[in-house]
């Protein structure tokens, strides 16, 4: 990425108020916000631009509303906009539209993760941040007196540099080896889940609607998880499988099999071949349900999937991590305006709550959803007695894709009130 000259500064001089690790969407949505608010901010990428992620390049209307109010141009040329899911299964197929709402839009998108995280990378940048790439951050540094994490050590082309701030972020994913270096690992009892993916040359790569396919079979099997088929629009379709760990076979499951095995019963005018494969299968672990906390230690903020903001119920991860950088972003603004380092830390210990606030209650109920559909025969029961009750359909893509406004109708209310009263993850 070419970032202008005006944004550019010498290692010497990289300080900054904050330093956000990880340019994905959680970090560059968390760095925008911070320096529309004045701060410096100094975004630290591993790698380089352009480079690939592991992704079903969906993006459900709450993604969409994030890249609005960024100011991103979703009418630009290779953004695929869609009207709603295809869900099959049950022997049925029928299509539900995105639910008209005053909170989001109605339509979803699809842009692959190729160069989707550059695009608000480089949307960080205008907005003023300052983007070092090829900066594998491998630790913290921290106050001697407060133990408070006050700047980073990196390496860069080989050599061991050092970046400082009075606050960092971590948005360097599942792995987020800041995080685990200040001490926060995963929770156990959260669900984790997989997804594998890959791309095909196939007539599809203009669908409509976003397909997913309810029943995944491994023999006699029917696994918990989902199948789906995403046009991206440049002559090829994203095809790929997500299964959570409550499946009994799920440790020692070869996905990238599954996956082939699972296309091989598409109907072979969709080109779902071998010789249509542009991309080869690749997969990444979806840490789910905030499966670690704190999100705010000793000076560090967690965001994204470094945090375990990704929805149980349907395995999307973008939204919240784009939503998480905002709410981390206003907190930290807020922080940083207080005169005592009493009064700044009271603002940051109650970010982990706001989040709860938001999101607990329903994760809660996802974490319940997860561990029913992992009982044998549960999904089966659904695929064939949900499925064919569109207005029970219609409930569930709200309830799964968190899609209510606060005054709706019968289903929002209904889904608000049940996230509510649920104890927060």
């Amino acid at each position: 990425m070419t970032v202008p000259a005006a944004v550019q500064r010498s290692v010497a001089e990289a300080d900054a108020d904050v330093i956000v690790v990880g340019a994905g969407p959680a970090g560059s949505t968390t760095a925008f916000h911070l320096a529309q608010a004045g701060l410096d901010v100094l975004l630290l990428e591993k790698t380089t631009f352009p480079r690939e992620k592991v992704c079903g390049d969906g993006l459900t209307p709450r993604a969409v509303k994030q890249l609005i109010a960024m100011g991103i141009d979703i009418d630009a040329p290779g953004w695929v906009r869609n009207k709603g899911l295809r869900v099959v299964g049950g022997g049925r197929r029928f299509e539900l539209d995105w639910p008209e709402l005053a909170s989001y839009p109605d339509f979803g998108l699809v842009r692959t993760r190729q160069d989707f995280d550059e695009i608000l990378a480089a949307n960080a940048v205008r907005g003023g941040v300052r983007l070092l790439q090829g900066v594998n951050v491998t630790g913290p540094i921290l106050d001697d007196r407060s133990g408070h994490i006050v700047g980073v050590v990196a390496k860069k082309d080989g050599e061991e540099v050092t970046y400082r701030s009075r606050l960092v972020v971590a948005a360097d994913g599942n792995s987020t080896r800041i995080s685990l270096a200040m001490g926060l690992h995963k929770r156990e009892d959260r669900p984790m889940g997989v997804a594998v993916r890959t791309y095909f040359t196939s007539p599809r790569h203009d669908d409509d609607y976003l397909e997913v396919w309810l029943e995944l079979w491994d023999g006699e099997t029917l696994l918990p998880g989902y199948g789906w088929v995403f046009g991206v629009g440049d002559g090829t379709s994203n095809v790929g499988l997500g299964l959570l760990n409550t499946s009994e076979s799920f440790k020692g499951m070869d996905y990238r099999d599954l996956l082939k095995r699972w296309v091989k019963g598409m109907p072979e005018e969709w080109g779902f071949s071998e010789e249509n494969m542009t991309s080869p299968i690749r997969g990444a672990a979806l840490p789910m349900a905030f499966n670690r906390q704190p999100h705010y230690t000793r000076g560090l903020v967690l965001v994204g999937d470094a945090g375990g903001m990704i929805n149980p119920f349907n395995g999307e991860g973008i939204a919240y991590a784009m939503e998480s950088g905002q709410v981390a972003a206003e907190t930290i603004v807020q922080a940083l305006g207080r005169t005592t380092p009493a009064q700044r830390e009271r603002v940051l210990r109650a970010y982990p709550q706001t989040l709860k606030d938001a999101y607990g209650g329903y994760f809660t109920l996802g974490r319940g959803f997860v561990e029913l559909i992992g009982h044998r025969g549960v999904m089966d029961f659904a695929a064939r007695h949900a499925l064919p009750h569109p207005r029970l359909m219609r409930f569930a893509l709200k309830l799964l894709g968190n899609l209510t406004d606060r005054r709706g109708d019968a289903s929002d209310r209904i889904i608000n009130a049940l996230s509510k009263v649920a104890p927060s993850a």
